[in-house]
């Protein structure tokens, strides 16, 4: 009795190791983890809109480095009224970002060093163009089961094309030393429902860029999320027929891969 008994214990000891090696086969460690997001806009009758923004973020995980890289766009088109009264279907946005970090782990996966770039063209903005470079130290300062913020600092340097006069396209290029500030945080207030606050600043001698993103995401599915968020641009240094702040509001599907 006491050898089937023993024998028993082993048959179940086998069934549960692999039964945890399968589970363990089943969720490997994601080496890249892709999100899309996409929302559109379109009105016709009295008023005749078109909107269309979206995003991609690619993270590629390795042994000890961290990749990241974004590409946005945004784009729109409404009636304008002309000189004569008649009305016409203009181009009133047209925005395109796009960026790519590589970080050196550290001690753990949220302590780095990395090398950041970014790239923005926008038609209708203050800047028609505006690059930038940096390389810094990042870390993860709240590290909670629902809450984590991460921040980074670096120097860079950036390369400006300034519209100083949008009717005669007038453009002033400045570039110059900055230092790049970011953070980001995240808070999973329920099991579906996130909050996410990302802000950023480049501050240099002739223009300091101050960006922020404000966002709520409620899961649909395991794949998919409703994302609802308002961002804020603002650069310092702007021609005197131009805003200085631009904003966005957007509701936008999500699907991870």
């Amino acid at each position: 009795m006491k050898m089937y008994t023993t024998a028993a214990a082993g048959v179940l000891l086998a069934v549960a190791a692999s039964s945890s090696l399968a589970q363990g086969e089943l969720k490997p460690e994601k080496t890249w983890e892709v999100s899309a997001e996409l929302g559109a806009i379109r009105t016709t009758g009295n008023t005749e809109t078109e909107s269309f923004n979206g995003k991609i973020d690619v993270v590629h995980r390795m042994e000890n480095w961290k990749n990241q890289y974004i590409a946005s766009a945004l784009y729109k088109n409404d009636q304008v009224e002309q000189d004569d009264g008649t009305e016409q279907t203009e181009t009133t946005a047209e925005k395109y970002f796009a960026s790519a970090k590589s970080a050196y782990l550290l001690s753990d996966e949220f302590s780095n060093l990395f090398v950041y770039g970014s790239h923005t063209h926008d038609e209708f903005g203050a800047y028609r163009k505006y690059t930038t470079v940096s390389a810094g130290y990042g870390a993860r300062f709240i590290k909670r089961e629902s809450l984590t913020l991460d921040a980074e600092i670096g120097p860079g340097y950036f390369w400006g094309d300034k519209v100083e006069d949008e009717d005669n396209d007038i453009i002033v290029k400045e570039e110059g030393f900055m230092v790049r500030t970011a953070a980001e945080l995240k808070w999973a207030f329920t099991d579906n429902a996130t909050f996410n606050q990302k802000l950023g600043a480049e501050v240099a001698e002739d223009n300091t860029r101050y960006v922020s993103d404000t966002s709520l995401s409620t899961k649909i599915s395991d794949r998919m999320q409703m994302k609802v968020g308002y961002t804020v641009n603002h650069d310092t240094d702007v021609a005197d027929d131009k805003e200085g702040t631009d904003t966005t509001t957007y509701i936008n599907l999500v699907y991870n891969f």
